[in-house]
């Protein structure tokens, strides 16, 4: 089991960029697959993006509307057992808590959930 902490959100403006943090406890965290959702006020929890626990894989929705893919990146340093989503071009839209969670491995679903950081894109 991994425990995870989201950090980084806050105000910008539209243009702008943003990076979020997801910090994880436990040694064994290069082994998780770790993704990034969001949940816009009213709306329902969307995927944005994922990565395998060793980096090398990534993946993004695969009906996206060019709202994440191309502006966003995520990225890990298991060194430092974090992961990261690189925002840039922001949107109001992209206005949401965002969340980080953990799945065993690349095919299993995601069950360790943080409890998320409020992003707030102001046009």
């Amino acid at each position: 089991q991994v425990q995870l902490v989201e950090s980084g959100g806050g105000l910008v403006q539209a243009g702008g960029s943003m990076t979020l943090s997801c910090a994880a406890s436990g040694r064994t965290f290069s082994r998780y697959a770790v993704g990034w959702f969001r949940q816009a006020p009213g709306k329902e929890r969307e995927f944005v993006a994922a990565i395998s626990g060793n980096g090398l894989t990534t993946r993004f929705p695969t009906r996206d509307a060019g709202s994440v893919r191309g502006h966003f990146t995520i990225s890990r340093d298991n060194a430092k057992n974090t992961v990261y989503l690189q925002m840039n071009s922001l949107k109001p839209e992209d206005t949401a808590v965002y969340y980080c969670a953990a799945a065993v491995n690349w095919d299993s679903p995601f069950t360790n959930w943080g409890q998320g950081t409020q992003v707030t894109v102001s046009s």
